[in-house]
């Protein structure tokens, strides 16, 4: 499965090759930020740049599906920045859009990978569940993996309910009918968080509401309030 990558200024391609309107964000080669813990500033990653070596491996949520990776990730993860900026999905500790963890050289291993849903998987969610907007019945399905920058993480829970809201609730933004998150089992909450945002996700499927969405835009300037 080929997936476009250029953007443009006035319109963002999804994942599959539609487009749809966003607030244009710059794409910078390289980025050089202070470090919020002091000396020398870092340079990140490329938001165009895939370094398989500062990206998580793909967890439990995700093997066994189509795992993005190359392009096809830059894509989907591009299009997750532009969604968490209109959301205010920020990481309080470091003061930045969530998606630029992945492109954070000081915390290899920590980020997001993502999965196209195999439909024939056991756990896999069917058109009983959600309906399709495609015609080809099965219902497309984004998987979400987050894995936080240490296994005691005060925020996984609140990171990864906002990615939930803003991927769902900016549904309009893309081709799939559910994006599904969970964090990586390795945080020492997994259980919990994923216990969350499945009651998330069953509500969602049920209503076509997310409970308790709050469809207001933080600025990056308000990175004190995640959401």
């Amino acid at each position: 499965m080929t997936v476009p990558v250029p953007l443009s200024a006035d319109a963002r391609a999804n994942t599959f090759g539609a487009t749809h309107s966003v607030v244009a964000l710059p794409q910078w080669s390289m980025v050089g930020v202070p470090s919020p813990f002091g000396g020398n500033d870092t340079v990140f990653d490329a938001y165009d740049e895939f370094v398989p070596e500062n990206l998580p491996q793909p967890g439990p949520f995700v093997e066994g599906h189509d795992v993005l990776d190359g392009n096809r990730h830059l894509a989907v993860h591009r299009l997750a920045r532009a969604l968490f900026e209109e959301r205010g999905v920020y990481d309080m500790t470091f003061g930045y859009n969530l998606a630029r963890l992945n492109t954070d050289p000081r915390h290899p291993g920590a980020g997001y990978r993502y999965a196209v849903e195999d439909p024939d998987a056991d756990d896999a969610i069917t058109g009983d569940d959600v309906e399709a907007d495609s015609d080809e019945g099965a219902p497309r399905v984004l998987r979400a993996e987050f894995t936080p920058t240490t296994a005691f993480c005060p925020q996984s829970d609140t990171l990864t309910t906002g990615t939930f809201r803003a991927w769902n609730g900016l549904a309009d933004r893309h081709e799939f009918d559910l994006v599904r998150v969970r964090v990586a089992p390795m945080h020492q909450r997994a259980t919990a968080i994923d216990g969350e945002l499945k009651r998330l996700e069953r509500e969602f499927r049920e209503t076509g509401e997310i409970p308790g969405d709050d469809t207001g835009t933080a600025s990056p300037d308000e990175s004190a309030i995640p959401f």
